[in-house]
């Protein structure tokens, strides 16, 4: 596995997204998921995406006991804060110092580690200047308890003011050949800065595999079902696109799923996507991406076969990008 740079920080090119292992995407078992957690460390990925928020907490403590004896040397932990009251409804968001301290004493406790390779802020809180919250996250790497300070879906101007207070590695926040909002201001002043891009989600929710042709197979509980690139009418439109794609891959004789993952492989070397699988199969699947090359007229043919302006539907409910930082 070769590596890239986010910051200061070095990791295997392509990480791993821990969310569905306990959020989002129905139920899922543990064994196995450990099971995945371990073939990745074995093939070389090293950056290891978890939330406080994913199953309230549940993630984390299963990360923790896939990390016991030498795995933890293997592994860089990335976790996130941000998402309280996490059982109840409405959710919040909070970014003050005092509940910054107290989120990352409660993950360090879940993970079993002694401190945090790469810690984020999960959404910016629109209430809390950042300043005071990313403050407060410097004082936790003072302290020794992370290493590494990252933001997540936050804006080109939140970032600027973030970095003057303490250096930010990585901003995470959703890229993918359907999601490419980032692109015109964001990225540029991330590369500006030096601060490393960890895209989640970029194969669109499983969408640009070609899997999935209607929700109705999906889990009742499957977040996808109330998202509107789902939803009846897009969800066709969406499906022409990953015809296309289909046929670029057999061309080059991959999936359409490995070809995605290449276009967001290419966008840069400071670029680690962290596709999310509870499944050894589709890890594998996915990190042979990482090998694939894409020329200029292969990137011109992605592209071309799936232009950002034909993407139906919003990626979030209107709820949930509510909590996206502009």
């Amino acid at each position: 596995m070769p590596t890239r740079r986010l910051g200061e920080l070095t990791v295997g090119a392509q990480g791993l997204g821990l969310m569905g292992m306990s959020h989002g995407y129905g139920d899922s078992d543990d064994a196995q998921s450990i099971a995945t957690i371990h073939r990745a460390l074995d093939l070389g990925v090293t950056l290891l995406d978890t939330s406080d928020f994913y199953g309230s907490g549940h993630n984390e403590e299963l990360l923790g006991r896939a990390l016991t004896g030498a795995r933890r040397e293997q592994a860089v932990v990335a976790t996130k804060f941000g998402f309280a009251n996490r059982l109840g409804e409405p959710t919040a968001i909070r970014g003050d110092a005092a509940y910054v301290r107290e989120a990352c004493d409660a993950s360090l406790r879940r993970l079993g580690v002694d401190h945090i390779d790469l810690y984020y802020q999960h959404r910016v809180d629109p209430d809390v200047p950042i300043e005071e919250t990313v403050g407060a996250m410097a004082e936790l790497v003072r302290a020794g308890k992370v290493r590494h300070l990252g933001l997540s879906e936050a804006s080109a101007e939140t970032i600027r003011r973030a970095h003057a207070v303490h250096p930010i590695a990585a901003l995470q926040s959703e890229w993918s050949l359907w999601t490419r909002d980032l692109e015109a201001e964001t990225a540029p002043v991330c590369r500006e800065l030096g601060i490393g891009l960890v895209p989640f989600s970029p194969l669109g929710r499983g969408f640009l595999t070609g899997r999935y042709t209607s929700v109705e197979n999906l889990p009742e509980t499957d977040m996808r079902r109330t998202q509107p690139r789902f939803a009846d009418g897009n969800l066709e439109q969406n499906l022409a696109i990953v015809d296309k794609l289909n046929e670029l891959a057999e061309q080059k004789g991959v999936t359409a799923g490995q070809l995605a993952l290449a276009w967001v492989q290419h966008r840069g070397d400071d670029v680690v996507p962290i596709p999310g699988t509870r499944r050894e199969k589709y890890l594998e699947e996915n990190l042979a991406a990482v090998a694939i090359e894409l020329s200029a007229e292969d990137l011109a043919a992605i592209d071309a076969a799936a232009p950002a302006e034909q993407v139906a539907g919003t990626r979030y409910d209107a709820k949930s990008l509510a909590f996206v930082n502009r």
